[in-house]
């Protein structure tokens, strides 16, 4: 495989990879990887260095093994706020860059975005939370969102995110879990001309009491014991963090497993760590960076996206609407923006509408693409929007806090593979026999700063270890993707081991769109499988279903499928086609066969 883009001297010796290779006399790239997933204690402790993490009591002892390496606890002994580190540039530095979809760019120094967080955090207090008390956000990737984030972690209130696409079933499912005693939304989302209600959408979820951000004209009718935004903020801009052990939980994401309810991932003060490492080594941000990734809290890369920017001095780049069309083209253009990330799906759209080329994107200085399998052909057309820049392509997930696979500014660019291993991490490939491979399932090599350590809702060394195989005495860790290593070294992606999928970026479980497509009169059973198409790129859902006697044809229930995937799920999954069959295959056990599904698609 040929590179596309190769780093010239200026930007290699200029990268922070680079300068942290010369202050451990490292020539090549590969030895310094290799060192910092063996010499963990140094290289995290390096890096904590290198992104002038605040402690308000330093650690006594950085990373902690003596109950095993599943059970690592790093920064023991420490105490801090991870907030603290997201201020420490410049009070008049800017912090935030934003836009809605018809309104003009603004932007908010460091010290603005600091008094209004304290404000929000001040809030709090007001409606009788304590400390260790839940909050909830539902809503865009907004200036509010990000600063209520922040202030709730500020104030000692894990924050639970959930995305504004879910539907009500699935936002209920999510508060049932975590039981948040307030959450956060707006009266309606304004994107791509339409309006969108969302307050009335968690109100159908039973949510709690609720904070409303007003975005409409006229001011909802609210529920009795419901606040507008306006009336819950209160004036006072001063507020000390709450300093809080590092292994505290700060945030609770949700990613889908392969049982139908979605794995609650707590994040501690730890996990940012690794977000701004992942930022600072592999897509090299530098103080003043502007970074925009069309995103949403609710998923791992809108936390990633604030902690990799702020404690990195970068200035946050957010677009209120839809990332498609040219309002959004003129945004990266016009916010000067130096590291933008996207999902291969979005980039599909771009390159099909066109609608990205005739701007000026020379500020970029490299892209990243993540959530699901890139196409080369649309990752090469990406970095001719930019006059050929590099794709850093970065995998991981929730329960890492960033990537474990990724690209560096430091190596040649391939488009659509992955360069290397992230730094202060490894893993390996077994095959089927549980043997070292290059081509199987990914077996992370714990400890890890940012792996997750417990979850609100299962037995986390049950899903994450619990019958794994060992490497040289040591149990791995599972997390469920397949790769495949290339003659070169580099990585492609191979899909799933598991039930999970990623459609449209979001991994989503098969069973919990069965569960939904079951519901359906015209299905018996059926079997829900990413198919990953020839040439490469995004995956598409198929689904396989027994039938019962029903006067629909092909086409009825095919769109009868898409409606309820996107009324009970979410509407980003979109139903590729539907293929009848007499019996699912199965195990002995009566486990799904998947893999000999797939197999009887590529036949057809």
């Amino acid at each position: 495989m040929k590179a596309s883009w190769y780093p010239e001297d200026d930007v290699l010796k200029s990268s922070n990879i680079y300068q942290m290779m010369l202050r451990n006399n490292f020539d090549a790239y590969q030895e310094f990887w290799k060192w910092s997933a063996i010499e963990k204690e140094s290289f995290w402790g390096q890096t904590i260095e290198n992104l002038n993490i605040q402690f308000d009591q330093s650690y006594t002892s950085l990373l902690d093994t003596s109950e095993g390496t599943e059970h690592a606890s790093w920064l023991k002994g420490a105490k801090l706020n991870i907030v603290d580190s997201c201020f420490q540039n410049n009070d008049d530095a800017i912090a935030l860059v934003f836009q809605s979809e018809d309104g003009l760019i603004e932007k908010i120094t460091q010290r603005t975005l600091e008094k209004y967080v304290n404000r929000i955090a001040n809030s709090f207090a007001n409606q009788g939370l304590q400390i260790g008390d839940r909050i909830a956000i539902d809503m865009p990737m907004t200036l509010e969102a990000v600063a209520i984030y922040l202030a709730g972690i500020k104030a000692g209130h894990p924050v639970v995110t959930i995305a504004d696409s879910f539907s009500s079933n699935e936002i209920a499912v999510r508060l049932k879990i975590t039981q948040p005693k307030l959450l956060f939304t707006q009266d309606i989302i304004k994107r791509a001309g339409k309006v969108l209600p969302l307050y009335e959408k968690v109100i159908k979820a039973d949510a709690p009491r609720t904070i409303v951000i007003q975005e409409g004209q006229e001011k909802y009718a609210l529920r009795s014991d419901d606040l507008f935004f306006s009336d819950f903020l209160a004036d006072k801009d001063q507020f000390d963090s709450v300093i809080q052990d590092p292994n505290k939980t700060m945030t609770v994401l949700f990613s889908s497993g392969t049982t139908g309810e979605p794995k609650a991932i707590p994040w501690t003060h730890c996990t940012p760590i690794k977000c701004a490492s992942d930022g600072y080594y592999h897509h090299n941000i530098q103080e003043g960076d502007v970074v925009c990734w069309p995103t949403n809290l609710g998923w791992m890369m809108g936390p990633w996206l604030i902690f990799a920017s702020l404690i990195n001095k970068g200035s946050l780049a957010l677009y209120y609407g839809a990332p498609m069309g040219s309002g959004f083209g003129a945004f990266v253009q016009d916010a000067k923006v130096n590291m933008l990330g996207v999902v291969p799906s979005i980039v599909r759209q771009w390159k099909n509408s066109g609608s990205m080329e005739g701007f000026d994107w020379s500020k970029i200085n490299c892209f990243s693409s993540t959530g699901e399998a890139s196409n080369p052909e649309e990752m090469n057309y990406l970095m001719q929007l930019a006059k050929n820049k590099p794709v850093i392509e970065y995998c991981g997930g929730t329960e890492i806090g960033g990537g474990y696979v990724t690209s560096t500014v430091v190596q040649p660019n391939i488009a659509s593979t992955f360069s290397t291993q992230a730094l202060g991490g490894e893993f390996i490939l077994l095959d089927e026999n549980n043997q070292v491979s290059n081509k199987g399932e990914m077996f992370l090599i714990p400890p890890i700063m940012g792996l997750s350590n417990s979850l609100v809702n299962r037995d986390h060394y049950k899903v994450y270890y619990e019958g794994n195989p060992s490497h040289k005495g040591q149990i791995l860790r599972k997390h469920g993707d397949e790769l495949m290593q290339l003659k070169n070294g580099y990585y492609k992606a191979q899909g799933r081991a598991d039930d999970a999928m990623n459609l449209g970026g979001i991994k989503v479980s098969s069973i919990q769109i069965e569960e939904v497509i079951n519901q359906l009169d015209f299905v018996k059973e059926s079997a829900a499988i990413a198919v990953s198409p020839s040439s490469g790129g995004p995956s598409q859902l198929v689904l396989y279903i027994v039938a019962l006697a029903s006067d629909l044809n092909d086409l009825e229930k095919l769109k009868n499928a898409k409606s309820i995937i996107r009324q009970r799920l979410n509407p980003l999954f979109k139903v590729e086609k539907i293929v009848e069959i007499d019996q699912l295959p199965r195990t002995a056990s009566g486990k799904v066969m998947r893999r000999t599904l797939r197999a009887m698609l590529d036949e057809q």
